[in-house]
């Protein structure tokens, strides 16, 4: 298999992963512990980066580069990717796209919802192609 496409499955995996240790940090933090919803958030989305970082530079990109320098990187190009995903995100809404609305059996999908989705497309690809070029070169 093509070296990249390893390094792009498991920079996915590594995303699934801290999708879920987000959620999990900020529900804990906020249902369980009782902590403000702000701080919950901005704790979970500190963890997640954390963790993010360290599984992309050790796992999937295999760098042996400076810590702190990667590490200043690897957030610079979480704002830029960021970035580019609310640019999509609110283009694609602002145009007829956000009218959009797809009733499904259990929960209605809206052209938000799908807006959401491509844009965290575009985040994942492009954030994927900045540390690989960028971060972990």
């Amino acid at each position: 298999m093509n070296d990249d496409l390893v390094k792009f499955v498991k920079y996915c995996m590594v995303g699934v992963l801290n999708t879920l240790l987000t959620l999990g940090v900020i529900f804990i933090c906020k249902s369980v512990i009782g902590v403000n919803p702000y701080i919950s958030n901005a704790a979970g989305y500190l963890v997640g980066v954390t963790n993010s970082f360290l599984w992309n530079k050790k796992w999937v990109f295999k760098s042996d580069g400076g810590m702190g320098r990667e590490a200043l990187k690897f957030l610079g190009g979480f704002c830029i990717c960021y970035a580019l995903q609310f640019l999509v995100v609110w283009t694609l809404n602002q145009s007829s796209f956000g009218d959009i609305e797809i009733d499904l059996y259990v929960f209605t999908l809206s052209g938000y919802g799908i807006a959401t989705l491509i844009g965290n497309f575009a985040y994942t690809v492009a954030n994927f192609i900045y540390n690989r070029v960028v971060t972990f070169k």
